[in-house]
This record gives C-alpha cells, sequence and structure tokens, in this order.
C-alpha cells in the first residue's frame, strides 16, 4: 500500500482518500481529475489498500480524516462494512467519487452520487451529509440496496476479480457453475431447500423449492426508518411482506449482495439500521 498527502489548504475537514485500485485500470483520467480536485480544496492523505486487511488498518488510523471513496459500488460497500465492524460507520460522512463500468456504479446513482467526478469531488469538499438506512447480516456483511437469492444461488461474477473484490465470488461461482443446465438456466434441483422468516413469520419452508427471495431497502427513500421489503417466489406462489429482520435457513445457499456474490452459507439473517450511515451530497 502507497500514500501520498497534500498540505492543508483551508478545507474544512481532512480527507483520507482511498483509491480502489480497479479504478485506476478503469479509468485512470476521472480518477487523476477527482484527485486533482480534492488535493486543490482540502487537507488530503491518498492511500491505495489492496487488501481488505490494509483497509482496515488505514480506516482505523484515520485520526479526524473523512473516508472518501474513489471506485465503484463494491469499493464504498467495502468501505462501509469495515466501518460498521469497527463501530465507526456513523461517526462522519463518507464521501464518494464513483469510477467503473455502468453496472458497476448502479447503487451509487440510486443514492443520489454526481456520476461526473468534478461534480462529485465538489459534493465531497462541500456537499451536505444525508442519512441513508443500511442492509447489515449477522456475519458482520452489509448492502447498500438489497440481496437475493435465486435458484443457482449467486450470479456468476463477470469481468476482473482484482480491487476489493472478497474471495467469496470465486467461491460463489464454483457453486452456481454446478448448478446450471447446458443452457445457462438454474436446474431445478438446485432450487435452494431453504426456510425464510420474516420478524418471525413463515414465508417459505424447507418442503417447497424457492426459486427468489429477494430483499431490499425501500426504494428511493434515504431513511426507510428500518423497515424491509422481502419478495418470496416458492412453487409458483408469491408472497410480500415488510419486516425489520429476515432469516433464512438451508443447507447451503449463496447470494447477491448489491449484485456480488457471497457464499455458500447455511443460516443469515439481515436487518435494517435506520440511518446508519451518512454520505456526502451536492447541497440543495
Amino acid at each position: 500500500m502507497s500514500s501520498l498527502s497534500t498540505p492543508a489548504t483551508g478545507g474544512p475537514e481532512p480527507l483520507l482518500l482511498l483509491l480502489d485500485p480497479a479504478a485506476r485500470q478503469t479509468d485512470g483520467e476521472s480518477v487523476r481529475i477527482a484527485k486533482d480536485v480534492l488535493c486543490g480544496g482540502a487537507d488530503v492523505k491518498v492511500v491505495y489498500p489492496e487488501s481488505p486487511s490494509e483497509l482496515d488498518r488505514v480506516l482505523s488510523h484515520r485520526g479526524r480524516r473523512r473516508p472518501v471513496v474513489i471506485g465503484s459500488d463494491l469499493a464504498l460497500q467495502r468501505v462501509l462494512q469495515a466501518l460498521y465492524r469497527q463501530r465507526e460507520l456513523g461517526a462522519d460522512p463518507v464521501g464518494m467519487v464513483p469510477v467503473g463500468r455502468s453496472e458497476e456504479l448502479a447503487a451509487a446513482r440510486a443514492l443520489g452520487v454526481p456520476g461526473e467526478p468534478v461534480r462529485a469531488a465538489r459534493a465531497v469538499l462541500s456537499g451536505a451529509s444525508r442519512k441513508f438506512d443500511l442492509l447489515v447480516d449477522d456475519g458482520g456483511g452489509v448492502a447498500l440496496g438489497g440481496v437475493r437469492i435465486t435458484g443457482a444461488g449467486a450470479r456468476r461474477p463477470g469481468g476482473r476479480t482484482s480491487g476489493w473484490r472478497s474471495l467469496w465470488a470465486k467461491l460463489a461461482a464454483a457453486e452456481q457453475a454446478n448448478a446450471l443446465t447446458a443452457d445457462g438456466r438454474p436446474s431445478a434441483e438446485h432450487h435452494p431447500r431453504i426456510r425464510v422468516e420474516a420478524d418471525g413469520r413463515l414465508l417459505a419452508d424447507v418442503h417447497r423449492p424457492v426459486r427468489l427471495v429477494q430483499v431490499t431497502l425501500p426504494g428511493g427513500e434515504p431513511d426507510g426508518g428500518g423497515v424491509l421489503e422481502v419478495v418470496v417466489r416458492a412453487s409458483g406462489a408469491l408472497v410480500r411482506a415488510r419486516a425489520a429482520s429476515v432469516s433464512v435457513v438451508g443447507r447451503g445457499f449463496g447470494y447477491e449482495a448489491d449484485g456480488h456474490p457471497v457464499g455458500p452459507v447455511r443460516a443469515r439473517t439481515w436487518t435494517a439500521h435506520p440511518g446508519a450511515w451518512g454520505l456526502l451530497l451536492p447541497a440543495a
């Protein structure tokens, strides 16, 4: 991991700029522009964490510096997850400059982060903090938007697996490869046999194969009051519910958190944490 500090220039808060290594490969010019704007307006320390352990270390030693992510949705998710595990998630709002392929930035767009690097960097320097709910699981993972369980577990990841992508992605890909038919669709025998409960209410049980479980934070609501929206499709029946927590138990299932593969696991409980973190967005 390398780092670079710039002298203070009157910015209101010192910044810890967390540059996802994958972002430099994807769009080096946007990274350079964002760095120039941020370094010109604040006391900035730039770091290039190349592993989750390095990310944990730089965040735990950041002092008063406000975390700012340059990278994809996954990079932001990893930073929020590390802050959550360190019990520092609500201490300071987080900034983000989205850099990556379009499909890697869906959560950033939904949250209202400007897509253009100069506007995003200026929002970090002079924007306002807005609180958002967070989906947290009992394994210490987090999701910005939601999680999804399908017949083949987690979707096969495409493209690179560099940056801060977890090794779980490779495990989930291997699980899915064994659960696909020749045309690439989930085989019937691999629909997971799982039990799904929402606030203790049974939505699906192991005697019926489950084709889909989707757990999301209410769309378009920055602070949804700690409520989750749950959709379960089993044997043709569709069940919808709203709950504070959702539990899934089975012999082994994979899932996607914000579109990124996790698992397989045997049990997982997701809980909505209302107003758990703040994001710097353009001032109204």
